[in-house]
């Protein structure tokens, strides 16, 4: 029997030539997590139901599975995990369907909540995890943010003695996203390592009230608001002359902030002249910051459209995409992610970078 273990390419036949893909945008929690009350009950505690964040679990309607739902505000569902998505043999099986050869691993929009102690935990079960897949995954550690003594020794024991290639990180913790000081102690050890940074989306923006409503609107289109917002304040806020080493790279193309960046970084000066200079941003250096320190995944590709993608790719540049289809949220994102970047009207080795040698690079691989 064929061994799921190995890379693709060692299971294929010779003649047929197939890119390299690593996913730089799966998702793990324990497989335990349903099973594990004491577990569960830590991580559940882990998230601030004084803040309105409310979670539950139960049956997922006409199926034997069991599902944890967060919702923020109360009464308003967005997030859903379900039983059953997050077993090791399930996933090189789907990886091998899809064509993806290499996963980089990091919790689903978990990371705003956990205490250092879940923490541990779960990148200890992450680090198994790994050790199972015969080099096909590897991982990102997880911690909270703020740079106590305790938690960088965590960050450094995931990354000297796990061997994982990164941190992870939401958007935001609470209303503050990663440009305020709170943060300072913590990126200092990062830009002084130069670890890499990946930054998942958190379920809604600061100021949510106007998109409650609609399902999409809110499930979509308030993570990109909290990832678009959480790139601009980075470039903006002189994070970047702070801390130049720091690379962050953002899940769901930055919230689409290609359609925004030459209207928010724009381009130099035209010659007409204004009588006010309505938008200047008061820094020269933003569009090399935007090159050196800020990188995009792609979150999905099927569900951006063939136009969308091309335009993300000639806008902030195909060094600076990673693919990734935030499996298990949709399977058609993760099946058909490959054959839709594939039919991309972009140059091969556009896509030979977006499909791994960008992520090869950022991550070290």
């Amino acid at each position: 029997m064929d061994d799921i273990t190995k890379p693709r390419a060692d299971r294929a036949n010779p003649a047929a030539t197939k890119p390299r893909v690593i996913d730089a945008n799966m998702h793990w929690l324990p497989d335990t997590l349903f099973t594990d009350e004491k577990l569960r009950e830590a991580m559940m505690n882990c998230i601030p139901r004084q803040h309105g964040v409310h979670v539950r679990m139960e049956p997922v309607p006409n199926k034997d599975i069991r599902q944890i739902i967060i919702e923020e505000p109360k009464g308003v569902v967005n997030i859903n995990y379900a039983e059953g998505q997050y077993n090791i043999e399930s996933q090189l099986a789907d990886m091998d369907k899809a064509g993806i050869d290499q996963a980089v691993f990091r919790i689903p929009v978990w990371q705003e909540w956990l205490d250092l102690d879940c923490s541990k935990r779960l990148n200890d079960g992450l680090a198994d995890y790994v050790s199972r897949s015969n080099g096909r995954f590897t991982a990102l550690a997880v911690c909270p943010p703020w740079g106590k003594k305790d938690m960088i020794a965590e960050v450094q024991r995931c990354i000297d003695d796990l061997g994982f290639k990164g941190v992870q990180m939401a958007c935001k913790y609470g209303d503050i996203y990663l440009d305020d000081e709170a943060f300072y102690p913590y990126f200092e050890f990062i830009n002084d390592r130069k670890i890499p940074v990946v930054v998942h989306h958190t379920p809604l923006p600061v100021d949510y009230g106007s998109i409650l409503s609609f399902n999409n609107q809110r499930r979509q289109y308030g993570r990109c608001i909290a990832q678009g917002t959480a790139v601009g304040r980075e470039l903006f806020s002189g994070l970047f002359d702070r801390f130049p080493n720091l690379r962050l790279s953002h899940s769901m193309l930055g919230g689409g902030f290609f359609a925004f960046a030459d209207m928010l970084v724009p381009k130099p000066r035209h010659s007409y002249g204004d009588a006010v200079d309505r938008f200047d941003t008061g820094n020269s250096n933003l569009r090399e910051k935007l090159t050196n320190n800020l990188f995009f995944d792609i979150s999905g590709p099927p569900q951006w459209g063939k136009k969308q993608l091309e335009c993300a790719v000639e806008v902030l540049g195909e060094d600076n995409i990673l693919y990734g289809a935030s499996y298990p949220i949709r399977k058609d994102w993760f099946f058909d992610g490959v054959p839709t970047v594939e039919a991309l009207d972009i140059s091969d080795e556009a896509k030979t970078k977006i499909f791994a040698r960008n992520a090869e690079k950022f991550f070290g691989l």
